[in-house]
């Protein structure tokens, strides 16, 4: 199949300024040579500046979008972002089990780069008893693993203790995301017997809205094209970084990435 018919889906929040969510997962699927779809659980009224307010939507309509995607165009492998609410989360989980969601890579979104809380403190059990355990990668950074684990990581063998509890509630792979340390950008995925390390330069720009939901768009992608998990995490992250490095000034905020870098290259 031509790798730009591959299918990939992302379920998660739309991003009104588009940096970030369902926008920043579909210019990546798009950029990396996947055909993306959408499954949007809210939508968030945010700029460059920060989250203004966020509306979610029904469960029914959620289930519905799901439903359509699966019974016409099968994803070869599927990003979960922002679910905001234990409903959401669990109607999420029973289409996906429903429809035996492969490659499943989860971004536990729980707080935009202003503060904005993103996931409701109820939902956070929901998420890690019934959605977590469905993942075949999840990407939290380092606050997003605190939370999830109750742990305090500030260095890398931290990192690697926290992983190892995260990966003990049932996912295939963790990858803990380092770029809330000091130092060199560094991050850890972990699995049953084994870990990799990926480190790089860190790159000051402040450009960086969306970061997140790229780098676990980005992996997914890399998934429905074939690769194994630890290859599509290391494409994923040179993809990320260059986008990075490429990121404008636009609005009077935190721009975002620079998703078609490879095109100005050109």
């Amino acid at each position: 199949m031509n790798k730009y018919r591959i299918p990939t889906l992302t379920i998660a929040g739309s991003d009104s300024s588009g940096g970030a969510g369902i926008q920043a997962d579909l210019k990546t699927f798009a950029a990396i040579g996947t055909y993306g779809m959408s499954v949007i659980t809210s939508i968030t009224a945010q700029n460059t500046m920060g989250v203004i307010d966020v509306e979610d939507l029904s469960c029914e309509i959620i289930k519905k979008q799901i439903d359509a995607v699966f019974n016409d165009i099968r994803p070869k492998a599927t990003k979960i972002g922002m679910v905001s609410n234990t409903k959401i989360i669990m109607e999420i989980v029973h289409s996906l089990k429903r429809h035996g969601v492969e490659n499943l890579v989860l971004d536990p979104v729980m707080i935009s780069k202003s503060g904005y809380s993103l996931l409701k403190i109820e939902a956070k059990e929901a998420l890690i008893s019934s959605l977590i355990p469905l993942a075949k990668v999840i990407t939290p950074n380092v606050p997003e693993a605190e939370e999830i684990t109750s742990l305090k990581i500030d260095n890398l063998d931290s990192m690697r203790v926290a992983g190892d509890k995260i990966l003990r509630m049932g996912p295939e792979y963790v990858l803990i995301k380092g770029g809330h340390l000091e130092g060199d950008a560094v991050d850890l995925l972990v699995w049953k017997g084994g870990s990799k390390i990926y480190k790089s330069e860190r790159i000051c720009r402040k450009n960086t809205h969306g970061t997140g939901c790229t780098l676990s768009s980005a992996i997914t992608a890399y998934l429905a094209l074939g690769y194994e998990v630890d290859e599509a995490v290391l494409k994923a992250k040179k993809y990320i970084t260059e986008a990075i490095e490429y990121s404008f000034d636009i609005g009077k905020g935190i721009g975002p990435v620079h998703h078609f870098y490879n095109w100005d290259k050109e």
